[in-house]
């Protein structure tokens, strides 16, 4: 199977996107955009030579893969009879409500040989992609998310709908368990969270602090790198990587002119494109994709316990 039909359940302000990219990737025919909103689904459809329907059980036998890009609440509900049917899925951020939800789908997903991926896009963000090879064994990592209120996102905090994404790269970056953490909490706008900071500390003794607000006015995605050899400082939202290190041959520092500042050649492709590609090449090619259904789980099972330990 080289051409993959797929379908896209949720054609909202990132539903919208992924419908693009489908439609125009080389590996996907785009079959169908589904949304109780018609107006809204048509108009998606349409730009992107696809079908609009309303109801997603329609997709049964139809297409071979699905994108899950609904809200939070209807995750479970709609991949449970997908993948149940054979279809692989792609479920957007937060994976599920709750752990047992996450372990069931990668069960069913496992029994039924499928492509289960989670859309913790940052990890296909060009900056990481570009950063990632030069990290190694980081003792300090400092995280900050910053952006303005959505009311769309008010049903869930800011931990689910923001910190998450940091979360999951967080476990990317230190490949470890978290062993203890601390968390503060603010209820500025909504009656969840809206503004967080966690300190967590892995098994391997790296520590890391983390911030995510939704009540600021810019936008503004960071994160900050200490570990033995370098320094690296990634900008999400500006896509740019630079890593101080001690130049070589230095035996000792002695000013500022004894390091060498590195900045990686960026990818240029959109974050959401590697993503969806990273999951139509897992489909073909039967292998894992970069973010499978566990690391959704992680990622989810620690927003949660963030949660629960929360002090407001």
């Amino acid at each position: 199977m080289n051409i993959v039909k797929t379908a896209v359940i949720g054609a909202g302000s990132l539903g919208q996107h992924h419908a693009r990219i489908l439609g125009q990737h080389p590996g996907s025919k785009l079959e169908y955009v589904v949304d109780t909103d018609v107006k809204r689904g048509e108009k998606i459809a349409k730009a992107n030579n696809a079908q609009h329907i309303t109801d997603f059980n329609f997709l049964i036998g139809k297409v071979d893969a699905a994108v899950i890009s609904a809200p939070t609440q209807f995750h479970y509900a709609i991949a449970k009879p997908l993948l149940e049917s054979g279809v692989h899925c792609l479920v957007e951020k937060p994976f599920t409500l709750d752990v047992a939800q996450a372990e069931e789908l990668i069960e069913i997903a496992q029994k039924k040989n499928l492509v289960l991926q989670v859309g913790h896009v940052e990890r296909f963000n060009p900056a990481i992609i570009a950063a990632a090879p030069f990290v190694n064994n980081p003792k300090f990592i400092e995280i900050n998310r910053l952006g303005p209120y959505d009311p769309r996102t008010a049903h869930i905090g800011v931990v689910l709908d923001l910190m998450v994404h940091d979360l999951d790269m967080l476990f990317y970056l230190v490949k470890d368990k978290v062993v203890s953490l601390e968390a503060h909490g603010a209820k500025v706008l909504s009656d969840t969270e809206d503004i967080a900071k966690v300190r967590l500390k892995f098994a391997n003794g790296c520590v890391a602090d983390v911030s995510a607000s939704r009540i600021t006015i810019d936008r503004y995605r960071k994160i900050r790198i200490f570990q033995p050899d370098a320094y690296i400082s990634v900008d999400y939202a500006g896509k740019s990587v630079k890593i101080y290190k001690q130049k070589e041959g230095v035996q000792k520092m002695t000013s500022l002119l004894d390091i060498e500042i590195k900045k990686p050649k960026i990818p240029s492709n959109e974050p959401l494109f590697y993503e969806l590609d990273n999951f139509l090449t897992s489909i073909i090619d039967g292998k894992k994709p970069a973010v499978a259904g566990e690391q959704g789980r992680d990622a989810v099972e620690l927003a949660l316990n963030i949660l629960k330990h929360m002090v407001f």
